[in-house]
């Protein structure tokens, strides 16, 4: 993904896309859908965020307002038990593209001897990881697709540790409402307890059968086919847990949060 431009003066016709844009997918029934979506106008806006809308930096109060009500609808309607589509090996996309807020090269480049995952907050043991301790837990594969904002979708074949086991490794406290995310490409984001518990969300650590390649991400990246391509960190460094809104390097920019997919 690349850097987001900033917008300095957003018209109506750019507010009402976006509140569309964050509306439609949480309407199930097209009929509905169609006729909220035609009756959203800019009052509406307005009304929904509680903002009087009357210049640009109402109108990014008020899309932020819309955002966080989109967020807890997101997580209102997530359900722990579905499970993402999985695929077979012949449909994985190969080669798998390389997405992040810099160039290929740009790539952050971590030394596998002396890398220590440090994990803190809410947990029982904050002691750091090596990688070779990582790689002695149970692991799992799984073909699922990643899904990015910019609207492009590739398939790929991951594998690593269900997260919910690390998180009960280490005596996590799974009534926390966050889990955090820092990365050696200075790359932060936050996700919700429920999806961090979810079955299909995996620490990995290999990418289509060999060690995780710098460019997706070595040494680890959280694999979340339930979420946007954003909201899964690579080149994880430290993990913690908190009731503290973290935030996220998109998020902090005016991405939704939730980030589902």
């Amino acid at each position: 993904m690349s850097k987001r431009a900033q917008n300095p003066k957003l018209d109506e016709a750019s507010i009402l896309m976006d509140a569309r844009k964050i509306i439609a997918p949480q309407i199930e029934d097209r009929s509905r859908r169609s006729f909220l979506l035609r009756s959203l106008t800019l009052g509406g806006v307005a009304m929904l965020s509680g903002c009087n809308i009357t210049d640009s930096d109402n109108v990014e109060t008020a899309l932020s307002s819309i955002s966080r009500f989109n967020d807890r609808v997101q997580g209102w309607l997530f359900n722990p038990d579905a499970m993402a589509p999985t695929y077979t090996e012949s449909m994985i996309t190969r080669p798998f593209p390389f997405n992040a807020f810099y160039g290929i090269d740009e790539a952050p480049v971590v030394d596998e001897d002396s890398y220590r995952l440090e994990v803190t907050g809410m947990v029982a043991d904050k002691r750091s990881w090596k990688l070779e301790e990582l790689r002695a837990m149970a692991q799992i594969d799984q073909i699922t697709r990643h899904i990015c904002v910019e609207g492009w979708s590739a398939i790929g074949r991951w594998g690593g540790i269900r997260f919910s086991d690390f998180l009960k490794r280490i005596g996590a406290d799974t009534d926390a409402k966050y889990v955090g995310f820092k990365c050696a490409d200075d790359y932060y984001t936050s996700i919700d307890m429920a999806t961090a518990l979810h079955a299909q969300t995996l620490l990995t650590l290999t990418y289509d059968g060999a060690v995780l390649p710098r460019e997706y991400g070595f040494p680890m990246k959280l694999r979340m086919p339930t979420k946007l391509g954003y909201k899964n960190p690579k080149h994880i460094q430290a993990i913690f847990v908190t009731n503290t809104y973290p935030g996220g390097y998109w998020e902090d920019q005016g991405y939704n949060w939730f980030g589902g997919s």
